[in-house]
Formats: structure tokens, C-alpha cells, sequence
């Protein structure tokens, strides 16, 4: 067995897979389905041998010469200390030798080397934010809000309110595509509708009709109607104005706080909300650590490894198109779509590799189970929730992972040059 560098990440291998062997091992595999090898005219186990080689012999060869292969190049990999990246490629040798084997050429990648570049000279911006009364006292106001009921009025309607309408529209007198509705609800002010149409039903009142043209914004989304003049046609059949929970013992308890008591509710929620909030800065913080790893320290890529990402990147979209109903359509297909994002994601795993393995960084089984433990308070009953990642080996990888690269941002912050920067709950949450 030889190798031979074709690139510092391809190589190749000459294998050679004895001719006696592999004919013995044949042979041996057609005795064994010959003991239960059914034939038309014979018993089990009586079939000759000539017979189960005619019927049966191709595919046995098939099966062993694979695993002989397979069996010599990880023999070969083994000897010669190699981290194969990807599945190597076979192929019989033009030059078969003195015939005493079969001669075969693998030729595959390997991991590269990965030097780490010096990340002290980069900044990390660490957001530091406190939970107050206001930010509390705002999120009840939006828990209100997504609890609001509607009445019925006997007056105009204004900007807030819940109307009821029938429409129908035109251009040159001939209805366009989705123009037309009766029953139509919606929440003035809301913006579910072009503001030049909503705003036409303020101070209408229930029972009243009106006309009036519009002219679509040229970015409209139906290229069709996209700075098209048409007409409208309404009616409004009904105004209902909103009123908003009051913040009671009732409303604490429609937060699960079961004793309605608001000064638990309050804490309940300023701790949900440090929560999120700890988990934004951790996002931010990490996603800056990551560039900062990737912008000092180049690596040479595996082109296997890239290929299987972008195949993966493309199953990924692939399934979460289809759960929504939305159609694949072929120029989604292309791999080069994916390759920048394949090539980022493999950069970054095989860096973070390196600095697991050069720093030992490891996850602990204590860390882990702290892991879950905080995924699992957000949820209703915490301990159903760690007995099922527990048992989910498939998430406990999930969970490993997600401490590995915890372990990797906490050893960058020791030697990055980390700079806290205050910062507004709101602005923290994209909200601002």
C-alpha cells in the first residue's frame, strides 16, 4: 500500500486486495447460501454448487470485493495516521500487476492542519442592559394588548378600531384579482392594508358606502396592480372599538401565576425577561467571537466536506419550504446558492475543532446538565422536559455542541480585548 499527495488535502492510495483471499472468501459466502438457497426440483441445502454460483455468484462477488476494498483502505488510513475528510474514491488500476491481486486507487481528502491566528487584537462589544420597572411595565402593556377584546359602537370609526367591511374593486370597470371582499375585518391602524385604503374607513359609520380611487405603490407586491390606478367601491358594515384587559388578579392569572398575585406576576416576568434578555447578549457575543476567529485564522477547505454542507444547506431548505406549502423552484436548486454559507460553516467547525482539542474545552457532564436545565425553565414543567432531552440522544448532541461553543466564546473573552457597551432592552431585542 503507497501513498502519494496530489494536493496538501487530496491523496491517494494504492490498495491491493489479495486474489486468493478474496476468491476463498467467495467461495466460503456461496457455501453458506447454499444451506438455505431455494431452487425449484431441490431441498433446502441440495442445490449444487455450480447452480448457486450461476443464480447467486455475481452479487456475492459484488459484496466481498467491496469489503475487501473498504477493509484495505482503512487498513492503509490506519497505518498511515490519516484523518480522511469525506468518502474516498475507488477505482480499479489499469496496471494490475503480477495478478496475485487486485490493484485499486483511492483517492480522498484529509483534515487540514488548522493554525490558530492571535485574537487579542480584536474587540468584542459585550451589550450590558438592566431590567427595570419600565421595561416590565411595558411588557405587560403589549401581554394587554395581545389580550384585547372588541365591543360594538354606535359611532365613527377611528384609528384602533375593529371594522367590518365589503369592498370591491375595480380598473376600467372590470374587477382585478383579489380586489373583491365581503366580511372583510381588520384593525385600522394596523397596517394589514395599504394605509390610502384603511384610512378611507376613519370616520365612516356602520351602514355607510362610499367610492374612491387609489393608486397602488410601485413596489406593490402584485406586479400587475404595482402603480396601477383603480377604483373602490365599500361598504362598512360595523365598528367595534377595543378595550384592553385590566392588570387584576384575573389578567395575572391568565399568566399562570395561579394565586393572581401581581407583585409574583412582575417578578415572574422581569425574570422571563433577564432571561431573553441573557440569551440575546450570549447570541451577540458569540456571533462576534466567531468572526473574530474566522477573520484571523485561514484554512484550507475539504472540498468533500464543502459539497456534503451545500447538499445538506439544500435538503434543510428543501423541507422547510415543503412544510410551508411553498414550491422549490429550480433555480433554488443550485449549489452555488449555497457554497459561501457551505464554505463559512465548514471554516468555522473545523476552527472550532482546534480550539476544543488545542485548549481542552471539552464539554462536562455538569455542564451539559446545566445546559438543559436552563432550556428547560422555560417551559411549563422543566423536569418532563429534561427527562425527554435525556433520552434524545440526537438533542443531547444538540445540547453538547451549544456547550462546546460556550467553552470556546468564554476562552476568547480572556483574550480578545472585550469592551461592555450599555444598551436599552428594546434596542437588545431588535425592537428600537
Amino acid at each position: 500500500m503507497q501513498t502519494e499527495n496530489v494536493n496538501p488535502l487530496e491523496k491517494t492510495l494504492e490498495l491491493a486486495v489479495s486474489l486468493a483471499q478474496f476468491e476463498a472468501e467467495v467461495a466460503n459466502r456461496l457455501k453458506k447460501v447454499a444451506r438455505t438457497v431455494k431452487m425449484q426440483g431441490f431441498r433446502p441445502g441440495k442445490v449444487p454448487m455450480k447452480m448457486v454460483e450461476q443464480q447467486h455468484g455475481g452479487q456475492v462477488r459484488q459484496e466481498v470485493l467491496g469489503e475487501s476494498v473498504q477493509k484495505s483502505f482503512a487498513e492503509a488510513v490506519q497505518k498511515n495516521q490519516l484523518r480522511v475528510a469525506g468518502y474516498p474514491r475507488i477505482d480499479p488500476k489499469a496496471d494490475q500487476g503480477n495478478g496475485e491481486s487486485m490493484m485499486f486507487t483511492a483517492t480522498f481528502e484529509v483534515y487540514p492542519d488548522v493554525v490558530l491566528g492571535d485574537i487579542s487584537a480584536s474587540t468584542i462589544e459585550r451589550p450590558a442592559v438592566a431590567i427595570g420597572d419600565d421595561e416590565v411595565s411595558k411588557t405587560i402593556e403589549i401581554l394587554r394588548k395581545q389580550r384585547v377584546s372588541y365591543h360594538a359602537v354606535d359611532r365613527t370609526a377611528a384609528s384602533g378600531d375593529r371594522v367590518n367591511v365589503d369592498y370591491r374593486g375595480t380598473q376600467g370597470d372590470i374587477e382585478f384579482a383579489g380586489g373583491q371582499a365581503k366580511g372583510f375585518a381588520l384593525v385600522l391602524g394596523e397596517g394589514r392594508t395599504l394605509p390610502e385604503f384603511e384610512g378611507q374607513f376613519v370616520g365612516m359609520k356602520a351602514g355607510e358606502s362610499k367610492k374612491f380611487d387609489l393608486t397602488f405603490p410601485d413596489d406593490y407586491h402584485s406586479k400587475e396592480l404595482a402603480g396601477q390606478g383603480v377604483t373602490f367601491e365599500v361598504t362598512l358594515n360595523s365598528v367595534e372599538e377595543p378595550k384592553l384587559p385590566e392588570v387584576d388578579a384575573d389578567f395575572a392569572k391568565s399568566l399562570g401565576v395561579a394565586d393572581g398575585d401581581l407583585e409574583k406576576m412582575r417578578n415572574e416576568i422581569r425574570v422571563s425577561l433577564e432571561r431573553e434578555g441573557k440569551k440575546r447578549i450570549q447570541e451577540k457575543v458569540k456571533s462576534q467571537v466567531m468572526e473574530s476567529l474566522l477573520n484571523v485564522t485561514k484554512v484550507d477547505l475539504p472540498t468533500s466536506l464543502v459539497e456534503m454542507e451545500i447538499e445538506r444547506l439544500m435538503e434543510q431548505m428543501r423541507q422547510n419550504m415543503s412544510s410551508h406549502g411553498v414550491k422549490v423552484l429550480d433555480g433554488m436548486q443550485s449549489p452555488e446558492l449555497h457554497r459561501d454559507q457551505a464554505e463559512r460553516r465548514v471554516a468555522l467547525g473545523l476552527i472550532l475543532a482546534e480550539v476544543v482539542k488545542s485548549n481542552e474545552l471539552g464539554a462536562k457532564p455538569e455542564q451539559i446538565r446545566a445546559q438543559v436545565e436552563e432550556v428547560a425553565q422555560s417551559y411549563e414543567d422543566p423536569e418532563e422536559v429534561m427527562n425527554y432531552f435525556y433520552s434524545n440522544p440526537q438533542q443531547m448532541a444538540e445540547i453538547e455542541s451549544l456547550v462546546l461553543e460556550g467553552n470556546v466564546v468564554e476562552w476568547a473573552l480572556t483574550r480578545a480585548q472585550v469592551v461592555d457597551k450599555p444598551i436599552v432592552f428594546d434596542e437588545l431585542m431588535g425592537k428600537a
